[in-house]
């Protein structure tokens, strides 16, 4: 079994930073691409970042410059550093990701969500 447990997020003000995690545990043979995906009432969900197991992000064009994702493999754990935080960045952020189990299967693994509000 595989888990995703988040950790972060919470009531911030414009130009103010939090950083979230996201670490993954259970029968895991490997990670290959974790990532942070949004969703704000009343519209889809979207990619935020993303990381694969080598590096080279990728960020939406709305964060770019504001929010880095890291990871660390050792620990199996994504990181989302958001600074420089707009209103309208205030969603729920789910973490994800791509691996491969210890009995082979390959699937899409989701953390619990986590509420960040970007409010005065």
């Amino acid at each position: 079994q595989v888990q995703l447990v988040q950790s972060g997020g919470g009531l911030v003000q414009p130009g103010g930073s939090l950083r979230l995690s996201c670490a993954a545990s259970g029968s895991i043979f490997s990670i290959y691409v974790m990532g942070w995906y949004r969703q704000a009432p009343g519209k889809q969900r979207e990619l935020v970042a993303r990381i694969g197991s080598g590096g080279n992000p990728t960020y939406a064009d709305s964060v770019k410059g504001r929010f880095t994702i890291s990871r660390d493999n050792a620990k199996n754990t994504v990181y989302l550093q958001m600074n420089s935080l707009k209103p309208e960045d205030t969603a729920v952020y789910s973490c994800n990701a791509d691996l491969m189990t210890m009995t082979s299967v390959r699937y899409d693994y989701w953390g619990q969500g986590t509420q960040v509000t970007v409010s005065s």
